[in-house]
């Protein structure tokens, strides 16, 4: 076993604090690297406050993770000492099933192993994320890292640039779209980044005025707030897609009303209590709405790919590894640009 260090959970309520624990030995197929940087995900606050439930402790956070390997087993074939590695969500799944098959392990129809909070079916024990100095993975689960990018900006690509760039890559978003981004958090500002990209005329909505320079330097091209009865009304039946990253309660009968016909809004945020739909904002138009969900490797991979050549990250804010439960505090009032992510040079 790998002796290492992270921060850690303990209980629901408690603060996150230092934590001494092992890793696996690297195996034939895995790889074994030094964390450089791992972004904070809201993902990581729901889970360590077992706001979703299942919460497993002591629980070490982070899916947004990158850094350079150390070591390799004899079997690896893409890695060697010295690359830049990551690892996103995702550490393995069945391997076996339809969607694993086809790339889409984020869907594994047997059950994907997250990053952390999960249960090892391979190896035994639970899964320890990236808050941490060290990680030991699957090869097939490590992803390739360009050098021309600033790596601390690279880490949120790897859940707030795939959980965006999937859903427009899967509904063929473009050039003759209108697209809306509804919440301009990391989730929504990766969203302006592709769909903008990707050629679509991008309106940010929100119920922020303030937000607006922001987002146009983002990529929209136009903003309008949701809380503007006329701003809103000016909007009906305007949008192909609207990418929905709001994880708070809301109106989705309002927006789901700036649809054009046959369009889709398509939800990326979890608000915590149930949506409530009236049929007849659905049915005029023919309108859809739809889930996505990360992205399985072969895409994450392409979005990095992507990125690299487009010279796309996400802004950030780098912190050390003890200011983690201030940076929690902050995320929950929506006080970061717009994300943050972690030296773990700190640690």
């Amino acid at each position: 076993m790998i002796a290492t260090k992270g921060y850690a959970a303990q209980t629901a309520t408690s603060k996150l604090e230092f934590f001494n624990f092992e890793r696996r030995d690297v195996g034939p197929s895995d790889i074994q690297f030094d964390i450089l940087y791992c972004g904070v995900c809201h993902s990581d606050l729901h889970q360590v406050r077992n706001e979703w439930g299942g919460s497993l402790y002591p629980m070490v956070p982070g899916h947004e993770i990158v850094g350079k390997v150390t070591h390799v087993g004899a079997k690896v074939k893409k890695f060697k000492a010295g690359d830049l590695a990551a690892v996103g969500c995702l550490v393995d799944s069945c391997r076996e099933c339809e969607n694993c098959k086809q790339g889409l392990e984020q869907y594994c129809y047997n059950g994907a192993t997250g990053t952390y909070n999960a249960r090892d079916k391979v190896h035994g024990g639970v899964t320890y994320g990236g808050y941490s100095k060290q990680m030991v993975v699957a090869e097939e689960f490590a992803l390739k890292v360009s050098e021309t990018l600033p790596l601390a900006n690279v880490a949120p690509l790897l859940c707030a640039g795939i959980t965006t760039y999937s859903p427009l890559r899967h509904w063929k978003v473009g050039k003759g779209h209108n697209v809306a981004v509804v919440g301009l958090g990391g989730l929504g500002h990766m969203a302006l980044k592709f769909a903008a990209a990707f050629g679509a005329d991008v309106t940010m909505l929100s119920t922020s005025p303030n937000k607006e320079a922001d987002a146009r330097k983002l990529g929209a091209h136009h903003f309008a707030l949701l809380n503007d009865a006329k701003q809103m009304k000016d909007l009906k039946s305007k949008f192909d897609f609207i990418i929905n990253t709001v994880s708070a309660p809301h109106d989705y009968n309002a927006l789901l009303r700036t649809l054009n016909t046959n369009g889709t809004m398509i939800c990326v945020g979890i608000p915590p209590t149930p949506i409530e739909l009236m049929g007849f904002a659905l049915l005029g138009n023919r309108r859809s709405i739809a889930g996505s969900s990360i992205g399985g490797i072969p895409e994450t991979q392409e979005m990095l790919d992507y990125c690299a050549a487009h010279n796309i990250v996400s802004d950030i804010e780098l912190i050390n590894i003890n200011y983690i439960n201030e940076a929690y505090e902050r995320m929950l009032k929506g006080d970061v640009k717009y994300r943050f992510v972690i030296d773990m040079a700190s640690l």
